[in-house]
């Protein structure tokens, strides 16, 4: 069989084999109801199925009162501390907050002047890469997904490590450490390979300085001239400080404890939380956000008329334009009604970069239609929920504002939450609880077996 033949008779039987996947159909959803499962670890209400307890992360977003959900402003939650308090705090002093949110998220205080010193110059010591990493691994196979790139990249390391199987408690929070400070080079390395050999770039690769925090760094090697102004890294700090946590509820937080106990490495561990981060419904949102406000600043001429915005979210909405989805990106969150903590801090703080870049005609688009999108949804659905922007509302705006590419989204979440997922490792070990094995139910009829010559 040539090579065209090959071809041909390997796209016929996937199709073939597709249709047979496929003809099964869904399971029937009466059975969800009949057997009381829950989809997607959500009850009918839209709580979250409780399945572990944790010390790290806290999202509140009701009260009950006398059995009814009454839903409240957004609270998030680090270690007791209001993420509200955490952020005024640091940037009030005018200080750089993310050091100082891995040290409270991984030890459950806040450090003193010492500690914090003494945490950051051990960071430091952990932003180098092993040598040649960069070019044998990062350069030598670019990936065209800097997502892919990285939970590759963490798989390698596990190569690089004499005790990598160890879970001691010692040397899982040596690992971490090792992945919260080089996951910037990581990432950004990825990015570099992927925009000079998919994107026929000049290849552009700055070493981390140890005299600049995580977010500086970011900038500092992201950017070809490594320029950047001071509220620029402050902004992109608080950013990282925002999605470091959310809970052990949300995806891969929970996939960090499912996998881990096992007993499994923590770079295995780590690729799988990637892998969960990097689908769209998790970690990709503020991709669309971007595109949608792209779409509408070309679709609407008076950004400054209120109608003329409405009518065309009504367009959105009717999935009539954009992408036909019939979603208004970054407005409604699965947790959060109200509002999102996480968006009401980054808005205040993306309107000031806004006015230094000359951006407040943007800034004052995106504002407007955070105020008329959700009557328009309520009407739309029927349905009179509250809704209220989320952060990759606003996070998508900042990105752009700060130059990010676009394919360095995701992966500065993954910068952030490495800090959650390290805490969630480390807690389902020091808990040193059951491998996490959830029951499904087979709905599937009883067959009986039929001899090979006799089939078809």
């Amino acid at each position: 069989m040539d090579y065209l033949d090959q071809q041909e008779f390997e796209s016929k039987m996937l199709n073939d084999l597709s249709h047979i996947t496929l003809k099964k159909g869904p399971i029937d959803p009466e059975y969800y109801s009949r057997y009381e499962v829950k989809r997607g670890l959500r009850d009918l209400d839209g709580r979250g199925v409780l399945v572990g307890l944790t010390e790290i992360g806290e999202v509140h977003s009701y009260i009950l009162d006398e059995g009814e959900i009454i839903p409240v402003p957004g609270r998030l939650i680090y270690r007791g501390y209001d993420i509200t308090d955490l952020a005024k705090g640091f940037m009030e002093d005018g200080r750089f907050g993310f050091e100082e949110t891995v040290y409270l998220l991984l030890f459950g205080e806040l450090p003193d002047q010492k500690a914090l010193k003494n945490f950051e110059q051990l960071l430091i010591l952990n932003q180098k890469l092993p040598e040649n990493f960069a070019r044998d691994i990062i350069l030598n196979a670019p990936s065209k997904d800097i997502m892919n790139g990285l939970a590759r990249s963490v798989l390698a390391l596990y190569t690089f490590d004499d005790n990598a199987d160890d879970i001691s408690i010692k040397n899982v929070l040596k690992q971490c450490i090792k992945l919260i400070a080089s996951f910037p080079s990581l990432a950004v390395y990825s990015y570099q390979a992927l925009t000079h050999y998919h994107g026929k770039q000049s290849l552009i690769l700055h070493s981390p300085q140890p005299d600049l925090g995580l977010a500086e760094n970011i900038l500092y090697m992201l950017r070809p001239n490594r320029q950047y102004t001071e509220l620029e890294a402050k902004l992109l700090d608080l950013a990282l400080v925002l999605h470091a946590e959310h809970g052990g509820g949300n995806n891969s937080s929970f996939v960090t404890h499912v996998v881990t106990s096992t007993g499994t490495d923590t770079y295995s561990t780590m690729a799988a939380a990637l892998g969960s981060l990097k689908g769209p419904r998790h970690g990709g949102a503020n991709h669309k956000v971007i595109q949608m406000f792209e779409n509408i600043k070309e679709n609407v001429k008076d950004w400054e008329d209120d109608e003329e915005v409405k009518n065309y979210l009504s367009r959105i909405l009717s999935r009539d334009a954009f992408d036909h989805s019939g979603l208004i990106y970054g407005i409604g969150h699965a947790v959060y009604s109200i509002s999102d903590p996480r968006a009401v801090i980054l808005k205040k703080y993306a309107a000031k970069l806004a006015h230094e870049k000359g951006l407040t005609n943007e800034f004052n688009l995106y504002d407007k239609v955070e105020k008329l999108a959700p009557h328009l949804i309520a009407e739309s659905t029927k349905m009179y929920k509250v809704v209220s922007a989320n952060v990759d509302y606003y996070s998508g705006f900042v990105y752009c504002m700060l130059n990010l590419p676009i394919e360095m989204f995701t992966p500065i979440f993954a910068l952030a939450r490495i800090a959650g997922w390290s805490a969630h490792r480390i807690e389902e070990i020091v808990n040193a609880g059951k491998i996490i094995r959830p029951a499904y139910k087979s709905v599937a009829p009883r067959q009986t077996y039929v001899p090979i010559n006799k089939r078809g």
